[in-house]
């Protein structure tokens, strides 16, 4: 599990290409057979990939983990959340067999003690993206599939930034103790997303960006709405938003992306939004 220190704002301004990388971008979350855990001391957040080939995955088979976190079992003290966005699958939690097609979603609470991902197909594996945070209390496990999800319409073909926004962890679908997850799809020719930008300095977040071209790009805001700085990202790459931070993005076509927030509320509109002009 690689670790992340919190990084502060005022250092952040200053540095490099190569340390923005090494402290905000997750990578390679898809590598078939193998399990990524990216562990933030941003609010304890942790962002994971699980990628099944013939045999399944348990969400805590390496007890190195489980000693890092201070636990028994991956969930005794977590919630989790993941969306699936490969091919067909089954997750099982305590015995529970939940299937999952691309872009279903499963909110899983805190105290189960086994999760296992599986894909049904190694020629097309599932492609399991993860996010736990600390949790206070249990909460039944709820499968959604896209179709169940919260779906909020934004923006505009002349603005860029026309979106359809999924929220599958979010209070008028589901209850959690503070994780909220959700995905949003651009529509054909629109590029931009969370434009003009926000920060919430109750909440940090996380962003995973897919469904990009091979040779496509997305330049991903960040930092201070006086001091941004850019992260390139390409498919299936994530980053770390800090709550001091502006979370926004342009891509050089189309693009879905899983957002995931945790923080002091799980209001989804708790937003201090930034003017234009005030950008630098």
């Amino acid at each position: 599990m690689i670790v992340r220190e919190p990084s502060n704002s005022k250092d952040a301004k200053h540095y490099t290409t190569d340390r923005l990388r090494d402290e905000f971008l997750v990578q390679d979350l898809f590598n078939l057979g193998e399990i990524q855990r990216v562990y933030s001391h941003i609010d304890r957040i942790i962002t994971m990939g699980f990628c099944p080939d013939e045999q399944s995955q348990k969400l805590d088979e390496n007890m190195d983990v489980m000693k890092s976190l201070g636990v028994n079992y991956f969930l005794e003290s977590r919630e989790l959340g993941v969306i699936n966005i490969g091919g067909p699958g089954t997750i099982t939690v305590d015995g529970t067999v939940h299937a999952m097609k691309s872009q279903d979603g499963l909110y899983v609470g805190k105290g189960n003690k086994e999760v296992i991902f599986a894909s049904d197909d190694v020629n097309n594996p599932s492609k399991y993206y993860a996010l736990s945070a600390p949790a206070h209390m249990h909460y039944e496990t709820v499968h959604i599939d896209i179709t169940k999800a919260k779906q909020v319409p934004m923006g505009d073909a002349e603005s860029a930034n026309k979106r359809v926004i999924f929220q599958f962890l979010h209070p008028e679908v589901l209850q959690t103790c503070q994780l909220s997850m959700g995905l949003t799809k651009m529509a054909p020719g629109s590029v931009w997303n969370t434009m003009p930008c926000h920060s919430h300095e109750r909440r940090m977040e996380v962003y995973f960006y897919f469904d990009l071209p091979q040779d496509s790009i997305v330049l991903h805001l960040m930092g201070e709405p006086t001091e941004t700085r850019h992260i390139v990202l390409r498919n299936e790459e994530a980053v770390i938003a800090p709550s001091w931070s502006i979370h926004s993005g342009c891509g050089t076509s189309a693009y879905s992306f899983i957002w995931g927030m945790v923080g002091e509320n799980k209001t989804f509109t708790d937003m201090d939004h930034i003017a234009m002009k005030d950008l630098r």
